[in-house]
């Protein structure tokens, strides 16, 4: 008699919902009335990037402090790490608290982080790894500190160089529950640090920001949280009811829809930085202006061609039954390469610029529109960024900017948001 003729169809009904209960644990489900969400998520890339000032080297014996800014808030959190791009990593220990300031926690509030319920972990190259939830009161549009030791030579780190966070490197030693860090290095990036979970509301969503410099936050002030999702979030917040939205930037400075450049292009990496995220139901996609903007002959494309990785990028959503919303391309007149003399406008460029962001607002293939581009471009010369609210290097805005484009975005897209297409 096989082992499965002699389990009772009662006792295979028994197992089954016993394996149902603990996938509600550990899958969608979190605990009574809620679900896991993202609060906050960057987006990752390789330690060397190929431009002078954009590689990393790593950490040895050393522990790393990273402060991240949270969107919606919840009860128990846990924390997502991740190697892509780079080799395997080793952490010896990790926590999480509530930021005071500086590299400073709340006192109480530090949490051991649990991998499988072992306080160390070693992740393999290029993979993505998930810590054990713990129970801790994580307010909306809060700071969290996220500590890890690092016992090995790391070698060059997977990271996301354009923060606008510092970050706290110790002395040699596990600080990693210390109250204060004893810092060495304080970096403006986050490294291997993928994304943080919340179990919220099982009212809540999540929105998927999915760009470039504008939505990666460029120039807006450093440790003040003032990009434009950060300000959209706090919109979000201040909504009545217990039906919130977490807000994850997954923006790449420099990045592009059809070519790897700084990172791999949008559609390489769509699946594993939008349609992978815990509780999304939207996105918006404010992607292309770095492919119609380039000097390099071998990787110019037509307005045709973005036009199709838009419409990729569409197709994908609406197989995985998320709204998916556009964002218009924002003028880019006077803005010279980085480190550079050379202007990356033209009036060829600022042609196709005009014609996808006409297909953007009139093709209807978008669930909505939103116009960036009305936003910052001056009327009186519109294929320039109005002066009040350009940061000086003519291609992306202030903090004033970058909240008048979060104060564009009609929250009604965002109602009913569990509604799926």
């Amino acid at each position: 008699m096989s082992i499965m003729k002699s389990i009772s169809g009662r006792s295979i009904r028994t197992l089954t919902l016993i394996a149902a209960s603990a996938f509600a644990v550990s899958g969608t489900a979190a605990y009574a009335g809620e679900l896991w969400v993202g609060t906050w998520g960057t987006a990752l890339h390789e330690p060397d990037l190929g431009v002078p000032g954009l590689a990393n080297t790593g950490f040895n014996n050393q522990t790393l402090r990273q402060i991240v800014h949270t969107s919606v808030g919840g009860r128990h959190v846990r924390v997502r790490f991740s190697t892509f791009g780079a080799k395997g990593l080793v952490i010896g220990a990790a926590h999480i608290a509530l930021r005071s300031s500086g590299a400073a926690i709340v006192p109480n509030s530090d949490r051991t982080l649990t991998f499988g319920g072992k306080t160390s972990i070693t992740i393999p190259p290029g993979a993505l790894v998930l810590s054990d939830p713990v129970g801790l009161e994580v307010p909306a549009l809060s700071d969290l500190a996220v500590s890890i030791f690092l016992p090995e030579n790391t070698g060059p780190a997977t990271w996301h160089f354009e923060s606008r966070q510092t970050s706290f490197v110790s002395l040699a030693g596990d600080f990693t529950a210390s109250g204060v860090l004893p810092s060495l290095a304080m970096p403006v990036a986050w490294f291997w640090l993928a994304g943080v979970d919340v179990a919220a509301s099982s009212q809540t969503g999540g929105v998927v920001v999915f760009g470039e410099s504008i939505t990666d936050g460029t120039h807006s002030t450093q440790d003040a949280s003032k990009r434009w999702t950060d300000q959209f979030a706090q919109r979000l917040m201040a909504l009545p009811g217990n039906r919130t939205l977490g807000v994850l930037n997954k923006g790449i400075a420099g990045g592009r829809l059809l070519h790897d450049s700084l990172g791999p292009s949008g559609l390489a990496r769509f699946d594993r930085d939008v349609l992978a995220q815990t509780g999304a139901t939207h996105i918006i996609v404010q992607m292309g202006g770095n492919d119609i903007f380039t000097l390099n002959p071998a990787e110019e494309v037509s307005a045709d061609q973005i036009i199709q990785g838009h419409k990729q990028l569409i197709e994908r959503a609406h197989a995985q039954g998320l709204k998916i919303y556009g964002g218009t391309l924002t003028p880019v007149e006077g803005f010279l390469i980085p480190g550079t003399p050379f202007p990356v406008f033209s009036p060829a460029g600022e042609v196709k610029r005009q014609a996808v962001n006409a297909w953007i607002r009139l093709s209807g293939e978008y669930d909505g529109v939103i116009d960036f581009d009305a936003v910052l471009r001056d009327p009186k010369a519109p294929t320039k960024i109005l002066p009040s609210l350009d940061s000086g290097d003519h291609g992306h805005p202030t903090d004033a900017g970058y909240k008048a484009l979060a104060d564009a975005i009609d929250l009604k897209l965002f109602s009913n948001h569990r509604e799926r297409r």
